[in-house]
């Protein structure tokens, strides 16, 4: 015979997601940040004050591009910080899309900007925005 738990466990004792999202919205919200953004970053930390230094490159790859980008700390929130590594099938933050498209970490950022190829893909969200598109 099996054992019937379900009433005898108190809600102390149940599994939780500690704070922020609960995990079944989590890819959602992934979706809606970037949709919503045509370059988005998730990091440590905020543009303004990254918290490590992969995700302080990253800013000023973009910085240097001149382009407006969207961003989520993800100290902020860990459902959110373990889901983009489960979304992107990626181990590590921080993590580039640039039109919905995952494009990799601060690592594949600079050699993608080394070879160009950051250029290419940037230049015409950057024209765009610049025409206030």
């Amino acid at each position: 015979s099996s054992l019937d738990t379900s009433s005898d466990t108190h809600d102390d004792f149940k599994p939780k997601v500690k704070g922020g999202a609960a995990l079944g919205d989590v890819d959602s919200i992934i979706r809606e940040d970037i949709s919503s953004h045509k370059v988005f970053l998730y990091m440590k930390g905020v543009p303004e004050a990254p918290n490590c230094g992969f995700s302080d490159l990253a800013c000023k790859v973009l910085h240097a591009y001149g382009v407006e980008f969207g961003s989520r700390n993800v100290l902020a929130d860990p459902a959110i910080r373990e889901g983009v590594k489960k979304f992107s099938n990626w181990p590590t933050i921080p993590q580039l899309y640039v039109e919905g498209e995952f494009i990799g970490g601060a690592d594949i950022m600079r050699s993608m900007h080394e070879t160009g190829d950051l250029e290419k893909l940037l230049e015409p969200i950057r024209t765009a925005q610049a025409k206030g598109k």
